[in-house]
């Protein structure tokens, strides 16, 4: 009963046009922050999962593609580090020795068939198509109103006007 309830209070602010407020953004707290002398000493920030679902942010430096992450050597490699406003990041399950990669993950959606990049272009070409072109006046249309005009101002300049 209570999703239901949630439901219609959802359906009664989107009628009334009340306005949701807006959550805060999400920042990386500042002691995980790599900064660039950090980063151009190997530091990336690691974003942990853990089993229960909560998140931790640390920072760590890379020697020879790993990282000391709980006592356990980890993986890091170029493709296992994603940047989020110019932050190195690397997605850390505490369950697994190899971090998340975005490269393999897109890969692997594209085999699947659940990527929706060709979903995008499927909608552009539909939204481009609907759209009327504007159609643009003939070359020839334009001279004859150009001389057309010039004849018009010519006889007024001939005549004096009058």
């Amino acid at each position: 009963m209570t999703n239901l309830k949630k439901d219609i209070n959802e359906i009664k602010e989107i009628v009334s046009g009340k306005k949701k407020k807006k959550g805060k953004k999400f920042k990386i707290p500042m002691s995980a922050r790599v900064k660039n002398a950090f980063a151009r000493k190997n530091y990336v920030t690691i974003m942990k999962i853990n089993e229960n679902h909560q998140i931790e942010f640390k920072k760590k430096q890379i020697e020879e593609q790993t990282f000391w992450e709980e006592e356990i050597p980890r993986l890091a490699a170029a493709g296992h580090v994603c940047y989020y406003k110019k932050n190195p990041m690397i997605i850390l399950p505490s369950w697994s020795v190899e971090p998340f990669s975005p490269r393999e993950s897109y890969e692997s959606s594209m085999v699947n068939g659940s990527n929706s990049k060709g979903f995008k272009l499927l909608m552009n070409a539909m939204k481009l198509s609907t759209l009327e072109s504007k159609k643009k006046m003939p070359n020839m249309l334009k001279w004859i109103l150009g001389a057309g005009l010039v004849a018009i101002i010519g006889y007024a300049l001939i005549t004096g006007g009058a």
